[in-house]
């Protein structure tokens, strides 16, 4: 059984930063994707970033290229989301998500199989 622990979020002025991980466990496929998403009230779950282990090829939405970054450790166990110069707009509740293989849309929700339980993410004007 895939499990998925999100940590890292909390509340941070405009313009500072914020690092999540993701812990995870349950899985040895050697092609897989993981990825970040976020879900604000009253608006639909978005992707954020995402990375195809196996290939290292990462995906970010447009909103976050440039301030947002995708890693995991060498032990391809845990992933992270740094985020820096942090938005208003980039407040949220933020899952990890993972997927056996590598999918066409890296970004799309629907695509994903497991999921953690989110952590909340609040920037303050």
């Amino acid at each position: 059984q895939v499990q998925l622990v999100e940590s890292g979020g909390g509340s941070v002025q405009a313009g500072g930063s914020l690092r999540l991980s993701c812990a995870a466990s349950g899985y040895t496929y050697r092609r897989y994707t993981m990825g970040w998403f976020r879900q604000a009230p009253g608006k639909e779950r978005e992707g954020v970033a995402a990375v195809a282990s196996g290939s290292d090829n990462t995906y970010y939405a447009d909103s976050v290229k440039g301030r947002f970054t995708i890693s995991q450790d060498n032990a391809k166990t845990t992933l992270y989301l740094q985020m820096n110069s942090l938005k208003p707009e980039d407040t949220a509740m933020y899952y990890c998500a993972a997927v056996m293989g590598w999918v066409f849309v890296p970004l799309e929700a629907s695509y994903y199989n497991w999921w953690g339980q989110g952590t909340q993410v609040t920037v303050s004007s």
